[in-house]
């Protein structure tokens, strides 16, 4: 008896160990032991590298610098960083990136076939693998594109990194996932938008067929109109609008002007009730469209600095939407305008210097040509009747004695005085950038009430401006609310100087995370159209 029960421990321990060596890790075999492969030799890494021309760009490359530095070592002998490296590449589209970028199939291929592989592919492999590390890297930590060469006004510089250095520590720790995972952003809105990007993928992939509402004229409450079945049928299937009798018909009914201000407010359109282009344009999005719009975003915020300070402003342009974060939490929210497509607000960063009460407006190179010399032209009664003065240097001109058909009036600077009519209102908010921008208050305060807020010529109007102003002096006594409301009751010009270290960042994101819930904005520059042809993969594009 004792035999047989020996035997059967012997049997279950001799099964169990012959399933476990025949199980899988990604491509390579696996077995209990720390395997050991010798893809390639120092002597052959080192002559392929002194074939390379010093003046070529391979020659000054991450891939050359981290040879070189390494005496031309192999790096990928062992099998646990191959399969840590190749799992990271095959799950990376949770990441918003795509597996085809990273040579996923030449890597799984040749991994496949160790044993049969000749001596020049082992080489070749090796070097495969530290350039998809140096390529994934990059990618999780810049973003795959660079906006500089997408967008002619970008004023973000980007953090650095040393992607040579990135791998020494990754393999030193052995610890290729770990490593990685230190390269991306870590901003829980980030995850969120990850969270979301699986489920967006399998509703995209179910390809529901979505008839394209056609653009045109604008549907009134009343009309009757071939398009309004189609526009039910789309706000039925988005949840907006409750199937009933009349849904087929193509009458413009209460219940459907309802659902289509539900719509519009939900994606920061202008509430009007109308089906106009732009409401029909964000009703043709499909699943998949959303799912490429997530990935548009995650790229976005591999561009941004990993930190953006301990006590920042952060505008997100497409939301129109202000906030004020010290030390991880946000201590206001603000309502803003920003620029009209044709003046768009820039995406930058800067820090804060001063603050002006009762300013006057010295007014912007494109607003000077486009608005303010034509119609001086046209009528000497514009500048009087929105109190604006023309200086040359110091010297106040009197208009009357231009010759406005010349060039002249090009070199002169237009000053509107501070006033009821100021468009800066009763205080505006520097930080000097080459852009000219800056945050004010407007006397146009009942345009906040509007949903859509690409109303500016490009500066960003704050609703209760004059409450943020206030909250960047609060740390000198010298400027409390009584001393801030007498400077204002002056109407004469005041700048203080603002002493706390707060930055200021223009970014751009068309999803965002509100209470925990996903919400798609219009993307009032159209941008992520352009962001997404350059970022798919090269099979997409075709």
């Amino acid at each position: 008896m004792k035999h047989i029960c020996a035997y059967s421990i012997f049997l279950v321990l001799f099964l169990a160990s012959s399933c476990k060596n025949k199980e899988k890790l990604g491509v390579e075999e696996r077995n209990d032991v720390k395997e050991v492969f010798e893809l390639t030799s120092a002597k052959q890494i080192q002559d392929y590298f002194i074939k390379i021309d010093s003046t070529s760009a391979e020659y000054g490359s991450p891939l050359y610098s981290f040879y070189s530095e390494n005496d031309f070592q192999p790096v990928w002998n062992s099998r646990e960083l191959r399969e840590d490296l190749f799992r990271n590449i095959e799950t990376i589209e949770k990441e918003g990136l795509y597996a085809e970028d990273y040579n996923l199939e030449s890597l799984k291929n040749t991994l496949s076939n160790l044993d049969e592989i000749s001596e020049k592919k082992r080489f070749d492999l090796e070097i495969l693998l530290t350039q998809s590390y140096f390529t994934l890297a990059h990618d999780l930590y810049y973003g795959k594109l660079d906006p500089k060469k997408i967008f002619e006004i970008w004023g973000i510089d980007r953090d650095t990194i040393d992607l040579s250095q990135s791998l020494k520590t990754a393999l030193k720790a052995e610890a290729i996932s770990k490593e990685l995972e230190k390269l991306k952003p870590t901003s829980p809105i980030y995850y969120s938008l990850k969270r979301n990007l699986q489920d967006y993928k399998n509703l995209a992939n179910k390809k529901d067929s979505l008839q394209l509402i056609p653009s045109g004229k604008i549907v009134r409450p009343g009309d009757k109109e071939p398009r309004i079945p189609l526009v039910k049928t789309r706000l039925k299937n988005l949840g907006y609008f409750k199937e009933t009798s009349d849904s087929i018909e193509d009458n413009f009914t209460s219940e459907l002007q309802d659902a289509i201000k539900n719509f519009q407010e939900d994606h920061l359109l202008e509430i009007d009730g109308l089906i106009g282009n732009n409401t029909i344009k964000n009703l043709n999005y499909s699943a998949e469209d959303r799912y490429h719009q997530l990935l548009v975003n995650l790229e976005r915020w591999r561009w941004f600095p990993r930190n953006l300070g301990e006590h920042y402003i952060l505008i997100n342009i497409p939301e129109y939407h202000l906030s004020v974060v010290k030390e991880g939490d946000t201590v206001a929210r603000h309502d803003v305008m920003v620029g009209v497509q044709a003046r768009e607000t820039p995406v930058f960063s800067d820090h804060i210097d001063y603050v002006v009460y009762n300013p006057t407006w010295t007014i912007p190179p494109t607003i000077k040509k486009n608005d303010v010399i034509p119609g001086a032209r046209k009528n000497l009664g514009y500048l009087a009747d929105r109190n604006i003065e023309v200086y040359q240097g110091g010297n106040k001109l009197d208009p009357q004695n231009i010759d406005w058909s010349s060039n002249a009036p090009y070199n002169f600077t237009y000053r509107q005085e501070a006033g009821p009519s100021n468009p800066l209102g009763r205080v505006k908010i520097i930080y000097p950038n080459k852009y000219l921008i800056y945050l004010h208050d407007t006397p146009s305060r009942d345009l906040f009430s509007k949903n859509s807020r690409a109303r500016s010529s490009g500066c960003v109007r704050v609703q209760g401006a004059l409450d943020l102003a206030e909250y960047l002096l609060d740390d000198q006594k010298k400027y409390d609310h009584d001393e801030i409301e007498e400077i204002l009751a002056s109407g004469k010009t005041k700048e203080i100087k603002v002493k706390k270290d707060v930055s200021v960042h223009h970014l751009y994101w068309t999803a965002v995370v509100k209470d925990k819930n996903l919400q798609f904005v219009d993307d009032v520059y159209d941008q992520d159209e352009k962001i997404w042809k350059l970022l798919q993969p090269t099979n997409l594009k075709k």
